[in-house]
This record gives structure tokens, sequence and C-alpha cells, in this order.
């Protein structure tokens, strides 16, 4: 709670190893504060979670040394180089010597930035920009990823690149909670919590949630989602 303000009520879900777990809803529904909690930078008022198998409130540090964290805005320092951004992450993570260099190597191909490592950062596209964050925001090698609209502001196509890169930390088992705006980014994650006002107000697959609520596409079933009346009760991961 935020003052007599209540942003997360009553949430609970569970995701598993290796899954690509969407969490959507209207802005202002609580999702980023959702994610700042299980991040270990929040304490919640009330209830708590896990994260890896630690305590959310009681054991922040070990929560923020499991996790790699994308912000919705961009994090990087844009009048460094993309070298020098890696350097300073594998620093703050505790990387060091060939370790380091080895983590440097593979952030730079995943990205697609070799032969980029000397160009300032601010001087690269927003696509681009977004690759590195993500190559930061994995140089530890974190068993889970968590990913604040990783893809605001960057093309279509752009947007279908990073998603491979996603989807191939997954298969490698990786578990990513991942919000987004966009509904076609929604249908690759393997199953989708709606929150709105809050509160949990599905989860399922995204088939299950068109299917539940007789839509066609994602967009019908959250706004038929969102104009319901609340029950009362929330809704649990199976």
């Amino acid at each position: 709670m935020f003052g007599t303000f209540t942003a997360v009520d009553r949430l609970s879900f569970t995701v598993e190893r290796g899954e690509i777990f969407g969490f959507l809803g209207p802005n202002g529904a609580g999702k980023s504060t959702t994610i700042r909690m299980l991040c270990g930078l929040l304490t919640s008022t009330s209830g708590t979670g896990r994260v890896n198998g630690h305590d959310i409130n009681r054991e922040p540090d070990q929560v923020r040394q499991a996790i790699g964290y994308m912000s919705q805005k961009f994090s990087l320092y844009k009048d460094l180089t993309v070298a020098e951004n890696i350097a300073f992450f594998g620093g703050i993570y505790g990387l060091k010597g060939e370790l380091l260099r080895a983590r440097t190597g593979s952030a730079v191909a995943m990205a697609g930035l070799t032969g980029l490592e000397r160009h300032l950062t601010g001087t690269l596209s927003g696509a681009l920009q977004q690759r590195l964050a993500l190559g930061c925001a994995i140089l530890h090698e974190p068993p889970i990823l968590f990913l604040d609209e990783p893809t605001s502001g960057v093309d279509p196509v752009a947007r279908r690149l990073f998603w491979d890169l996603i989807q191939d930390l997954a298969s490698r088992g990786v578990t990513i909670l991942i919000t987004t705006h966009f509904m076609d980014e929604a249908e690759f994650c393997r199953r989708i919590g709606f929150i709105n006002n809050g509160r949990l107000i599905a989860l399922d697959s995204p088939a299950g949630i068109k299917a539940t609520t007789g839509s066609r596409t994602l967009e019908e079933a959250f706004n038929t989602l969102a104009n319901a009346p609340l029950t009362g009760t929330d809704t649990h991961s199976p």
C-alpha cells in the first residue's frame, strides 16, 4: 500500500522454471510495483513471495543476486561505450578477469554488437540499445529474468528479433517474467497473468484466456476481462 492506496491486492501466482510468463494490464494496474517487490526493491505491506527460493522481504540481497532486471526505461549510460557499459555492470555483479572477458564476448555476440564495442551507447539505434541492456542484465547468468516492457519504442522487426533472444534464453532454462502492451508478443508467452486495479483477474495460456472469454484475440479478451465486475476472489495458477 502507498498511504491509503492499494497498488497490489492479494496477488498470488507461480512461475515455473524455464517459463516465459507474461504479466499484462493497463497503465497503473500494479505491474511495475509487483516486479519491484519480486526484485527485492520494494517491501510488501503484507504477504510475501519467494524468488528462487528466497523470501523477497527477508532476503532481498539473495533475491537480487539470483535475478536479472531490465527496466521499462533505458537503464544504461549513453555517454559510455558499449564495452564500458558492459564492464560497469560486470563490476556490479562481481565479475572480473577472464570471467568478465568471456561474459563480455558472449554479451556482445548475443546483442549483435560485434565491431561496435567502442561506439558510444547513445549513438546506437533503439533496438541495439535494448539488446545491449538485455546483455548487461544477463552478464552474471541469472536463473530468473524480469523484463519490464523491454520492447517499448522499437520497430516490429526489432521486437521480433528481441523475442528470438528471449525464447533462446528460456530454452536454456532461464525463467522469464515479462510485461508488455503488445498483444502479438503476449502470444509468445506460455502463460499470461492479467492484472487490473491491483488484482489478478485471469491466469492461463493465451489460447485458454481467449477460449474462456469467447474472444478471437487477446485484445478482445482483455477488454472483456477489464470490464467484468470483480468477484472478490483471486485467480491462482494451477
